[in-house]
């Protein structure tokens, strides 16, 4: 991930625009309402004038102190690595919803679904050490990299259950997104890098 560095608008630019923002937001504070609206469309012709819906009871990740929060995202990516172990183990990514969300969930349900259908398993023993590197400004996505050092790893026969092969092993370094979705951390996306 490489940042790209953005010139500053010029100070008349700056300037100029402000007076300008001010226009539509004059013309639109006259389109106000005083009576309170959950903004649900009532086709019939009437408005909804009742209060807020009810506040969901997960705190949002910005009230949440920062070391609290990178405890609990590591702790969700350390969870998302057992059960991606357990599913290719098994042939069965059940698991997987509870701590991956699309686009991952989807190519790794492929994935394993593919490897079902060669009639193999995969069977692999990974060493981890995540640091979180980088958080959205939202706080709603936390970047974690990491180190996975493969020890071993191999293919099984579904049917008879005799080992047919090597998974290739290695160290590589991992840059993953955990993302906050619907009240819980998952994992998002995840990168291949460089050996590590």
């Amino acid at each position: 991930m490489r940042a790209r560095l953005v010139p500053s608008s010029p100070p008349w630019l700056r300037r100029a625009a402000l007076p300008l923002a001010a226009v539509p937001l004059a013309l639109l504070a006259g389109c106000g309402s005083s009576h309170p609206s959950s903004g649900a469309l009532k086709p019939e012709g009437t408005f909804d004038t009742a209060g807020p819906g009810p506040a969901t009871t997960a705190p949002a990740p910005s009230a949440v102190p920062t070391a609290q929060l990178y405890k609990t995202v590591i702790d969700r990516y350390r969870a998302y690595q057992a059960a991606y172990k357990q599913a290719y183990a098994t042939n069965d990514p059940s698991a997987l919803p509870a701590v991956a969300m699309d686009p991952l969930l989807a190519q790794l349900t492929k994935d394993i679904e593919s490897t079902k259908s060669k009639g193999e398993i995969w069977r692999f023993a990974n060493t981890l050490n995540p640091r979180v590197y980088a958080q959205s400004k939202d706080g709603s996505k936390v970047y974690v990299i990491d180190c996975v050092h493969t020890l071993a790893g191999y293919r099984y026969s579904a049917k008879t259950g005799k080992r047919t092969g090597e998974v290739p092993g290695g160290s590589f370094i991992y840059r993953t997104t955990v993302q906050y979705d619907s009240g819980a951390w998952k994992v998002a996306a995840t990168v291949r890098d460089r050996a590590c």
